[in-house]
């Protein structure tokens, strides 16, 4: 199971032309990513709003994710004040996993923003440079230009689909659609249950889940449910769980 840290803006200071803050808004998108990431069988830690980007890292770097995903909105320079638009999502120069992460990002964000959506390399941004993780640096539209800005708030969750979305097609996993979240039990012949990184009888075992256990199921995809237990989230065959 993929797991990423996920890293929302703690910058409250830069303020939106049409009202709230960076921090505030791309809080508001990773709130909405949430669902579509647990549905999807990717694992996460997230940072809070009394962080910094130093502490974000920090928190990144103690642990072993898969990826470090920041989302920012940007804003022009002195002078330039609303006359830009555009969005870009940066990875670290060299990184061929935050590449390609990048760019499967950059490909479903131009699927839903009208404007140009590039990719590009950067030893500029912290989050970029020091996370030990694959890194991918979203700087979403351009929150002082009135359009970008209401784009970012009316559009929060196709934007978090999106970029699930695009996460799913670099982990090599299928993108679900989250459902109400349901409680399951293991119903097997006395054996136990199987949870697997992929939904597929050759994927990696993460774990076996004992016979009548209770599970907790996020999504289905083919047959497979997306479930955690004992704090793991990952796949298992769904003719062996009942809904309760």
């Amino acid at each position: 199971m993929p797991t990423i840290y996920l890293s929302p803006s703690t910058q409250q200071a830069n303020l939106y032309v049409t009202g709230g803050s960076e921090e505030y808004w791309m809080n508001q998108l990773a709130d909405r990513m949430e669902p579509y990431l647990r549905a999807s069988g990717i694992g996460f830690t997230r940072n809070t709003p009394d962080m910094t980007a130093v502490s974000s890292i920090r928190a990144s770097n103690a642990g072993n994710y898969d990826l470090h995903l920041a989302l920012h909105s940007n804003a022009a320079p002195d002078g330039q004040y609303g006359s830009a638009r555009g969005s870009e999502v940066y990875y670290y120069p060299g990184s061929v996993k935050g590449k390609a992460a990048a760019e499967d990002v950059a490909q479903s964000l131009r699927a839903i923003y009208p404007e140009t959506v590039r990719t590009a390399s950067t030893t500029r941004l912290g989050e970029v440079r020091q996370p030990k993780a694959p890194s991918v640096f979203i700087e979403l539209a351009y929150h002082d230009n009135e359009q970008d800005a209401q784009w970012i708030t009316e559009n929060l969750d196709a934007i978090a689909a999106n970029i699930v979305e695009g996460l799913t097609r670099y982990f090599g996993i299928p993108f679900i659609t989250p459902e109400p979240v349901t409680a399951g039990v293991v119903k097997t012949n006395g054996g136990r249950l199987n949870l697997r990184d992929k939904p597929s009888t050759d994927s990696k075992v993460i774990l076996g889940i004992p016979n009548g256990s209770s599970v907790i199921i996020f999504g289905e995809t083919d047959g497979w449910y997306v479930i955690q237990y004992g704090g793991k989230i990952g796949y298992a065959d769904g003719r062996y769980i009942v809904k309760s």
